[in-house]
C-alpha cells in the first residue's frame, strides 16, 4: 500500500513538474514571437487633404482596425510638414504574424461600419484625392526585441518627439552586419539601458529602399532627445562596440524623421 502511495505521489509530482515546464515553455515561445510592422506613409500637399485623412485615421480606419484586433495602433504627423511641400503622416500597424498581416485588408474592405465611417474619405473624387500617394513599408521585428513597446513618458503630446531612423547599407552582406550589430552586438541593450524608449525596431523586408533597416526612439522633447544621444556617443559601450572591425561602413545612408504622436494615436 506504502509502494503504490509513493509511485502516485511520484508520478503527480511528475505531472505537475511537466505541465509547468510546457507552460515556461510555451511562455519562451510566445515572447520570441516576432511581430510584423507595417508603416504607411501618407504623402499630402495641401491642409485640406491633411483634414480629409486625419479625419479618416481618427474616426474610421483606427476604429476599424481595433474591431479587428490591432489594441495598438501609432499615428504620428512630421515636424516639418509645415515647412516642406511633401507633408507626411504615419501609421504604424504592427501584426502578431505574417498570416494576420496579411488578412487585415480584407477584414477593412468587409467592414460595413468602416465604409460608413470613412466615406468621405473612401469615396473622393479622383480630382479631389485626399493625398496624393501613400507609401507602405513592411518589417520583420529584430530578433533580440521581437516586440513593440508602448513608451513610457511624463510629457505632454505636443511636446514629445519621436525619432524615425532609417539606415540603408551598401550590400545585402554589410545590411546583415549591422543587423548583427544591434543584437549580437548588443547595440538595442545600450538604447534600453539610456532609457531610449522604443517603440520598435525592425529590418525592412518590402520597401523601396532596401537593404535597410528601421526603428523608433521616443524622449519627452527635444533637449531630452540631444541628451540621449549625447550620452549615446560619448559613453564607452557604444565607442567600443562601433570601433570593432566587423562592423565597419554597415551603414550608406542615414535617414532622420523628427515625428509627433496625434491625439488620437495609441503611442
Amino acid at each position: 500500500m506504502r509502494t503504490n502511495k509513493t509511485t502516485l505521489i511520484t508520478l503527480a509530482v511528475l505531472a505537475t513538474l511537466s505541465f509547468c515546464f510546457l507552460n515556461i515553455k510555451a511562455e519562451t515561445r510566445f515572447k520570441k514571437t516576432r511581430y510584423y510592422y507595417e508603416i504607411k506613409v501618407y504623402h499630402l500637399k495641401t491642409q485640406d487633404q491633411i483634414n480629409k485623412t486625419e479625419q479618416y485615421l481618427k474616426t474610421a480606419y483606427l476604429p476599424a482596425l481595433h474591431r479587428i484586433g490591432i489594441s495598438k495602433v501609432g499615428v504620428f504627423k512630421a515636424l516639418d510638414n509645415d515647412t516642406t511641400s511633401d507633408k507626411r503622416i504615419y501609421v504604424f500597424i504592427p501584426s502578431a504574424s505574417i498570416e494576420a498581416f496579411s488578412k487585415i485588408d480584407e477584414q477593412l474592405f468587409n467592414d460595413g461600419q468602416l465604409k460608413s465611417d470613412g466615406a468621405t474619405y473612401l469615396n473622393a473624387a479622383y480630382n479631389e484625392a485626399p493625398y496624393e500617394r501613400i507609401e507602405t513599408i513592411l518589417l520583420k521585428a529584430f530578433t533580440d526585441r521581437p516586440q513593440f513597446s508602448t513608451p513610457l513618458l511624463t510629457s505632454p503630446l505636443t511636446g514629445r518627439v519621436y525619432e524615425l531612423r532609417s539606415y540603408e547599407s551598401a550590400t545585402d552582406y554589410l545590411y546583415r552586419q549591422k543587423v548583427k550589430m544591434f543584437n549580437a552586438g548588443k547595440e538595442v541593450d545600450i538604447f534600453t539601458k539610456l532609457n531610449f524608449n522604443p517603440v520598435f525596431y525592425g529590418e525592412v523586408i518590402a520597401g523601396g529602399r532596401m537593404p535597410n533597416l528601421m526603428y523608433m526612439t521616443t524622449f519627452n522633447n527635444k533637449a531630452d532627445r540631444d541628451e540621449h544621444w549625447k550620452q549615446f556617443g560619448d559613453g564607452a559601450d557604444w565607442k567600443q562596440l562601433s570601433s570593432l572591425p566587423e562592423y565597419q561602413h554597415t551603414i550608406s545612408k542615414a535617414d532622420i524623421t523628427f515625428l509627433r504622436p496625434t491625439e488620437y494615436s495609441d503611442f
